[in-house]
């Protein structure tokens, strides 16, 4: 994944919508092989973004 390629904090929440994953402004980021998956994607990615933003605060 190049520099430009890479999510940044304004994509999130990352959202499923059924097998592609989007930024919250509809841009498209991946698609997964299942529903499923791409909405456990989802929440990882979210998760993951939550975590880092809670890091930079209690620096």
């Amino acid at each position: 994944m190049s520099k430009d390629n890479e999510l940044k904090p304004d994509d999130f929440p990352i959202e499923a919508d059924k097998d592609k994953l989007k930024t919250h402004k509809g841009e498209h980021v991946a698609e997964a092989e299942s529903e499923r998956i791409a909405h456990e994607i989802a929440e990882r990615l979210n998760e993951h973004a939550h975590r880092e933003e809670q890091d930079r605060w209690s620096a």
